[in-house]
């Protein structure tokens, strides 16, 4: 595990530098998530895809994953202690809430329409058919 971790912490880093070297809007460990969704495809496209980090990457994944609720405790913490800000700030911030669902929905609904347009542009009528009937 302690190699994926390595790996996780090391992609985190690299984009929280980007972040502060080019001055981007965008959070470092996105653009850290980035590097490593990037990284793994690049490997998988590769001879072999499942190499050893590959594995420990998956277990590894999977015990933060199990153990996520831990995780916001953090989160929550600092928002109590920024409540003052909440009461003040309520309004925008549930503009702001509300605004991202809608739009994350949205943006959900049309890659998916798109996303099965696309696949059944490659399937055959026969299977389209099948697909309709089932």
């Amino acid at each position: 595990m302690i190699p994926a971790f390595l790996v996780l912490l090391g992609c985190e880093l690299s984009g929280n530098a980007l972040r502060q070297m080019l001055g981007l809007p965008i959070p470092g460990p996105v653009i850290g998530m980035a590097i490593l969704a990037a990284g793994l495809a690049i490997r998988k496209a590769g001879p072999s895809p499942r190499s050893s980090i590959s594995g420990s990457l998956e277990l590894t994944a999977e015990a933060l994953i199990r153990h996520m609720g831990l995780l916001f405790v953090p989160a929550g913490v600092g928002l109590i202690a920024e409540i003052d800000v909440l009461r003040s700030e309520w309004l925008p911030i549930a503009a702001g809430l509300i605004g991202s669902t809608l739009l994350s929905l949205a943006v959900t609904g049309l890659v998916m329409h798109w996303s099965i347009r696309r696949r059944a542009a490659r399937l055959s009528p026969d299977t389209v058919q099948g697909l309709e009937r089932g």
